[in-house]
């Protein structure tokens, strides 16, 4: 994109990641652009947050259905933007259960299948298999037009290797997204490498460095090219596949790069990069990914982001919060009134964290509204009773505006153990993404498009 002249000047800034940011793009700064980039329409965005270990259900759950409702305890922080948020209940899923004689590993296939509606193969070794998740669907169709098809976030370390379950690998809880059913992606949960990963190895967000940067990485990636080029042809035929694999993903980076240098004139936000490692409270990291999740929205670096607030099993503990309890631990409750109201407060601080999330994207200016309104995004979990182990009746909302598709102060029933697949193959088409399948689905949710 060509700014020509800027009708407006960028010397009013914002508060944010604890640094100055300077005002992102606007539609009166570019008042030269083209008739067609003007009809393309809002851009969707998609996001996808979860959370482990299940939830105390009487605390998540409105007491009443259909519109104008009141949000329970565990929902109470996004009350502010109550008209966004849509609660479903009611869904399932199949693939999460055990297969006759498979026994433990719930938790792991909750994570497995929550965006693929596969169940996962039961292996302890490098033979994984799952299936090709939501927001990689997504990513595949619209991620294109961004220097990052999509952006997978956590705040645990994804080191765990090994059995996280009896017989289950660990490579099953460490991520939600697969780019197909044998690759997982992993998720990145140190602050520094997200912001390297966005802007590159430099303290500056300046257009100056951004430009440095670019040059380089060209002079790099032409410089493969041709070592690659002078060999190649003499190679086997097996060898020859893993080296045109490899410059598949170097013409990606070259999409990249020529989206970079299109963007190269345009103003971002001026940000410090984040030093040190992980900060010490949980709400201190989440927030701190959450800033950085919402300049790379605001910058349209990607437009699908999914984020792991924890991971199954997790033993995080929160004694900020007065709970020195580990969280995998007290979803084991036994009905124990005390332990299922330390856990209540544990789903309410994750809520929290989130509703800050929201907020942020509320009062980022986007068009002609606000960042908000154009995300489309799923939040729950993949185990429902954690005591229980149950993948009945999950605990999942939908935040966003969505661009006016879905409509929320809302409480949604559907049937009893319908598939959580089909409604993600609704929000898939209410984002502009073609699919008629997604794992274990049976067809869209009736309804839930305005």
């Amino acid at each position: 994109m060509i700014i020509t002249k800027m009708a407006l000047p960028r010397r009013t800034f914002l508060r944010g990641v604890g640094a100055t940011l300077a005002l992102p793009l606007l539609d009166s700064m570019v008042p030269a652009l083209s008739a067609s980039t003007r009809a393309a329409g809002p851009v969707s965005r998609l996001y996808v947050g979860y959370v482990p270990n299940g939830v105390i259900m009487d605390a998540w759950t409105p007491a009443t259905e259909g519109r104008g409702i009141d949000l329970p305890q565990t929902l109470a922080p996004l009350s502010a933007y109550k008209d966004k948020v849509t609660v479903v209940t009611g869904l399932a899923s199949e693939p999460m259960f055990p297969l006759p004689g498979e026994g433990t590993g719930d938790h792991v296939r909750a994570a497995a299948a929550f965006l693929t509606g596969v169940h996962p193969k039961k292996t302890e070794g490098p033979d994984i298999r799952g299936g090709t998740s939501m927001d990689q669907i997504a990513a595949a169709q619209i991620g294109q037009d961004t220097q990052l098809t999509s952006l997978e976030l956590s705040l645990d370390p994804n080191e765990l290797i090994g059995a996280c379950e009896a017989g289950w690998s660990c490579a099953y809880a460490n991520t939600l997204s697969w780019r197909n059913p044998t690759t997982p992606l992993p998720m990145e949960n140190q602050p520094r490498a997200v912001f390297e990963r966005l802007f590159g190895d430099t303290d500056d967000t300046s257009t100056e460095a951004r430009l440095a940067r670019i040059s380089e990485d060209r002079s790099i990636l032409d410089s493969l090219v041709h070592e690659v080029d002078s060999f190649r042809h003499s190679l086997a035929p097996g060898d020859r596949d893993k080296v045109n694999q490899y410059l598949d993903a170097i013409r990606d980076i070259e999409r990249r790069i020529q989206l970079a240098e299109r963007q190269a004139d345009v103003e971002l936000p001026e940000l410090a990069r984040p030093t040190g490692g992980i900060p010490d409270t949980f709400a201190d990291h989440a927030r701190l990914m959450f800033d950085l999740q919402v300049l790379a929205l605001q910058t349209d670096m990607t437009r699908i982001i999914t984020f792991m607030m924890s991971r199954e099993v997790s033993p995080r503990t929160y004694p900020e919060l007065g709970i020195p309890d580990p969280h995998h631990g007290l979803s084991h409750h036994q009905n124990n009134p005390a332990q299922m109201e330390k856990l209540a407060k544990v789903n309410l601080h994750h809520i929290e964290q989130f509703a800050y999330f929201v907020d942020r994207l509320a009062n980022t200016p986007d068009g002609d509204g606000s960042l908000l309104d154009t995300m489309t995004m799923l939040y729950g979990c993949g185990i429902s009773d954690g005591n229980q182990h149950l993948h009945v009746n999950l605990p999942v909302m939908l935040v966003g505006g969505s661009n006016g598709r879905i409509k929320g102060d809302r409480h949604l029933k559907v049937a009893d153990e319908t598939p959580l697949t089909n409604l993600q193959l609704t929000l898939l088409d209410a984002v502009g993404v073609e699919t008629d399948h997604l794992g274990d689905s049976t067809g869209p949710i009736e309804h839930l498009a305005v």
